[in-house]
C-alpha cells in the first residue's frame, strides 16, 4: 500500500485508520465484513504504479463467507453469486466466442494484473447492504479515482450501474477510456450488460496504448 499512502491525500493524513477505529468499535457488537485484514486488498494487491483497469463496485458481499476485499470477488470453493456469474457469461461471449470457460470465482488474478476491483465503501455489516455507505469511505474511494484520473494516463474505468456511474465526473474521459452499461445484476443485466463487450474493448484500448492486455 506504500505509493497509495504516499499519493493519496487522505491516505497520507490517516483518514483511513479513523474509519477503521469506527468500524472497529462497530465489531464489537455487530457482524461486520470482510475481515479487517482483508479491508485494503484492493490496494494492496494492485500498487498504484500498477493499475490499468479500475473496476467500481458499490460495497462488500454482505453473506458469510463471501467478502474477500475485491470487488465482485469471491473465495474459491463459495457458490459464485449471481452478478460475477453474468460477468463470465459476459466474459465467454466477448472473450472466448461462447466456447465453455472454467472461471475462477477468487479475482485476485485480475488485481494481480492491474485491475483495481474497487468498492465504493470498503465494509459492510452482514445482511444488510449498504449498511455503511454514509460511514465516510465515499470520500476516501472518490479522492483514489479522482487522483488515478489526475496522475495516471491511459487507464479503462468500468462503470456498471448507476452508483459506479456516480463517480464519473471524477474522471478525465480525454485521458482515459470511460465504459459504462448496466449492473450485471440478473434484475439489470439483460437490459444491457450481456452484449455490451466491455472486456475485449478494455484489452484493445490497452493495446493501442502500449499496455500488456488483461487475462479475464
Amino acid at each position: 500500500m506504500q505509493s497509495w499512502l504516499e499519493t493519496i491525500p487522505l491516505l497520507r493524513a490517516g483518514y483511513h485508520e479513523e474509519l477503521l477505529q469506527k468500524v472497529a468499535a462497530l465489531r464489537k457488537t455487530r457482524c461486520i465484513y470482510p475481515k479487517e485484514q482483508q479491508v485494503f486488498r484492493s490496494l494492496a494487491l494492485t500498487p498504484l504504479p500498477e493499475v490499468r483497469v479500475v473496476l467500481l463496485g458499490q460495497d462488500p458481499y454482505h453473506g458469510e463467507g463471501q467478502a474477500q476485499g475485491l470487488a465482485f470477488s469471491v473465495p474459491d470453493g463459495i457458490r459464485i453469486p449471481p452478478s460475477l456469474r453474468n460477468i463470465f457469461k459476459e466474459i465467454t461471449s466477448d472473450i472466448y466466442g461462447d466456447t465453455f470457460q472454467s472461471f475462477s470465482s477468487d479475482l485476485s488474478r485480475w488485481a494481480r494484473q492491474g485491475v483495481l476491483l474497487l468498492n465504493a465503501a470498503l465494509t459492510v455489516e452482514a445482511g444488510r447492504a449498504g449498511s455503511h455507505k454514509k460511514l465516510g469511505w465515499h470520500a476516501l474511494t472518490d479522492q483514489i479515482v479522482a487522483t488515478l484520473s489526475q496522475e495516471s494516463q491511459h487507464l479503462v474505468f468500468l462503470l456498471w450501474g448507476a452508483h459506479a456511474q456516480k463517480k464519473e465526473a471524477l474522471i478525465n474521459a480525454q485521458n482515459h477510456l470511460v465504459l459504462k452499461t448496466v449492473h450485471p445484476s440478473p434484475l439489470s443485466a439483460y437490459r444491457g450488460f450481456f452484449g455490451c463487450r466491455h472486456f475485449s474493448q478494455t484489452n484493445a484500448y490497452l493495446q493501442a496504448h502500449g499496455k500488456e492486455s488483461i487475462v479475464w
